[in-house]
């Protein structure tokens, strides 16, 4: 049987994630509530090994049968063994989250990061619910909230890039946050080349 590369249709690459894929040091790339995995295939062309990970079984498979790795879990109600097994420390060397939002997740994600890794977040925030949904609070992030989580993460330090907040109009007409950071030191990301 001959498995066809799956097609994404749905929206597009997310110029913050293309903006900075290059910065993803080599390593395993967790593409948390991947969806239909439109950053799990742009990141594997760039030559990325990745992890794409979502609940969905069926979106998973269309991800899998173009030879990307992938972990089925309900982030949200999944046990804490799978949790445990999943947000190892210092596993990834890049987490890719976008369009999603779930707090009690942010530890372990951060954690996950190796050293000198790269977090590129982007998704929903307040004052979105002008446009639409997402607009439950639980699910938008709170003015300036990205770097409250970096901040608190007190057992490592992380060196802020670039972050936004504000009305984007594409894919549609949005409130969003977005954020790319390095975990390390000042002097281990002093070098790092973003072109």
């Amino acid at each position: 049987m001959i498995v066809k590369p799956m097609t994404i249709t749905a929206l597009p690459v997310s110029s913050w994630v293309s903006r900075f894929a290059s910065a993803i040091p080599a390593g395993q790339v967790l593409d948390l509530a991947c969806g239909e995995g439109r950053h799990s295939l742009f990141l594997a062309t760039s030559g990325k090994d990745m992890l794409a990970v979502d609940r969905n079984p069926n979106l998973l498979a269309g991800i899998a049968a173009t030879q990307i790795a992938t972990y089925q879990i309900d982030l949200e109600t999944g046990d804490d063994d799978a949790l445990a097994e999943l947000f190892q420390p210092a596993r990834f060397s890049g987490v890719v989250v976008t369009n999603y939002l779930y707090r009690p997740l942010v530890a372990l994600m951060l954690d996950s990061i190796a050293n000198q890794g790269i977090l590129l977040y982007e998704t929903f925030a307040e004052g979105n619910q002008q446009f639409g949904r997402p607009s439950n609070p639980d699910f938008l992030l709170e003015h300036g909230e990205l770097l409250r989580w970096l901040e608190a993460d007190s057992e490592n330090v992380w060196h802020v890039v670039a972050f936004e907040e504000g009305f984007v109009e594409r894919p549609k007409p949005a409130m969003i946050q977005r954020i790319f950071a390095i975990k390390g030191t000042a002097s281990s990301v002093s070098g790092l080349r973003l072109d």
